[in-house]
Formats: C-alpha cells, structure tokens, sequence
C-alpha cells in the first residue's frame, strides 16, 4: 500500500529556445544528414526550394504593386510577406543553396568531406534554378501579370530592371549582406522548439534583407527571368514607364545580364556572407577544439 502512495514523478517540459552552443551542435549534425542526402533527394528537395522562395517572390511583387506607401514602409511589407518562401523551406523541408552555406561548420569541423560539401551545393543550387524557372513558367501562364491593369507585370519588371543593372561590386555587397541574414535566420529557427518559434525566427531577418535591398541569388532566379519574359509584352512596357514616370532602357535585362551581371556577383557575395560572416564564425566561437597553450621554463635560466 506505500508504494501505491508514492507519488509520480512530474515530466518537465522545456519550452525555452536552446542556447547558442546548442544551436551550433544542432547544425554541426544536420550537416552531416543534409550532406549525405542522394543526389536524387538533393535535387528535387532543391527543386521545391527554388519554387517555395519563388512563391514568396510573386507573393511581394503582388502586394507592392499599387502600393502608395513610403517607400520603407513598402518594402517592409515586401520583405514580410517574402518570408513565406523561408517558411517553406524550413518548415515543410527543401534545400536552399543559401540556407546550405551553414553546412560549412560541418566541414571545417571535419565531419563531411570537400566532396560532399560541394556536391550539396551543386546540385541545390542547380534544384533551385529549375524550381524557380518552373515557378516562372507557372506564373507566366496565370496571368497574373495583368492584374491591376498589369501593374503587377510593371512592377515584376522594374524589379528584374533593377537588379541587372547593379554594378559587379554593389551586387556582391548585397549578396554578402544578404545571405548573412538568411543564415541568421537559419540559425536562429534551429533556437526554436516549435514551428510558431521557427515562423518568428524567420519574419525579421528575412524582412530585413528584403526591406534593405540585398540581393539573393535564388530569389533573383525568379525575379529576373520573369522580368525577362514579361520585356516583350508592350503593355506591360508602357505600365512599367508610366510607373517609374520615364522611358526604362531595357537591353541590359537578357539572359546573359541575368547570368552575367546579377547571379555571379550575388552568388559569390552569397557564398562569402553565409560561409564566412555566419558559418565559420560560428564554428569558432562555439565549435573548434580547444588549444591548450602550456610553457614550460628550463629550471637554469634563471641561474646566474
């Protein structure tokens, strides 16, 4: 009868957001299961990147169109409502080269090898611009474009101007700048313990870059080929003048502009940002082994 008194030991549940060395163990792993996926998992899992971020590009284009806000404010909502595509991405399940730049820590913690880094990167990077231009495609034959009295086809197309006409050295900047932030983001959802956390994680970081104009490749994978498509439908031409109020020189907005002028500077800004500012700085602080720096002095130096 005593034991039957005995009462049950009550079950803690954790509920705060796990520490920074956690967050860095959480990744350290991941890593290694993210970096040992097949090609075929990489690649579709890719693919669904690549059209999950497209969405939430269509989505910001969309809501800004007619929007006569300040220009910040504007594209606050730009960046907020961009971060559905993240929140695919993190927590429905896909490879984001950008968000894949973390795995770094894994391998400078020498848990994957050189080959498996970059074969991650490959062929998710590769995923993502099919995902994206099947997305284009898709968008291309909803019409959207016209909605509004096509401004919402002006707008697409101001934004793909933009970009291809970036600089070399501004476009890597804002690659740096922004995959920084996306990784951030990353981190900052491996915090989290619940999808509510993970989809706070992921509003301001996110909303940030968007709102600050950074540049990010897999975005761009939508937003310049759909400007591309849209530059040879008149009406959405004479939108895009009527909504910058001046004639728009669009000769830079080619394929090879795309390649050339925006993916390669902002893929490489994006490699440096992720890789460097965030991942490997991470690996640092919180994972590499500790040195030990002992000296030891002969007992007769100090003998006279």
């Amino acid at each position: 009868m005593a034991e039957n008194n005995v009462p049950k030991p009550i079950q803690v549940i954790d509920i705060d957001a796990y520490s920074p060395p956690q967050i860095a163990s959480r990744i350290d792993k991941i890593a290694t299961v993210k970096a040992r996926l097949s090609f075929a998992q990489t690649f579709i899992l890719g693919v669904l990147a690549g059209v999950y971020i497209g969405i939430g590009a269509q989505f910001a284009t969309l809501v800004t169109c007619d929007s006569t806000l300040h220009y910040g404010l504007t594209s606050l909502i730009a960046g907020i409502v961009f971060s559905l595509g993240l929140m695919l991405v993190v927590i429905g399940g896909a490879e984001l080269f950008t968000g894949n730049c973390l795995i770094i820590m894994g391998y400078v913690g020498k848990r994957i090898t050189t080959r498996e880094l970059l074969n991650n990167w490959i062929i998710s990077f590769l995923g993502n611009l099919v995902g994206s231009l099947t997305m284009v495609c898709w968008m291309y034959k909803t019409h959207q474009w016209e909605f509004f009295h096509n401004m919402v086809g002006a707008k697409a197309l101001l934004i793909a101007h933009t970009k291809v006409n970036l600089t070399f050295k501004t476009a890597l900047a804002r690659g740096v700048l922004c995959n920084a932030m996306v990784c951030l983001a990353v981190w900052l959802c491996f915090s989290g313990r619940s999808v509510a956390d993970k989809v706070l994680s992921i509003v301001f970081p996110i909303g940030g870059f968007v709102a600050s104009g950074f540049e990010h490749c897999v975005a761009n994978m939508y937003f310049i080929p759909i400007g591309i498509v849209l530059r040879k439908n008149p009406a959405i031409v004479a939108a895009a003048e009527k909504m910058a109020g001046k004639t728009v020189d669009l000769s830079q907005l080619t394929w090879n502009g795309f390649f050339v002028n925006n993916l390669l500077p902002v893929t490489l800004g994006n490699i440096v940002g992720g890789v460097i500012l965030v991942g490997i700085v991470f690996w640092f602080v919180y994972l590499r082994p500790h040195i030990s720096l002992a000296f030891s002095v002969k007992q007769d130096f100090f003998h006279k």
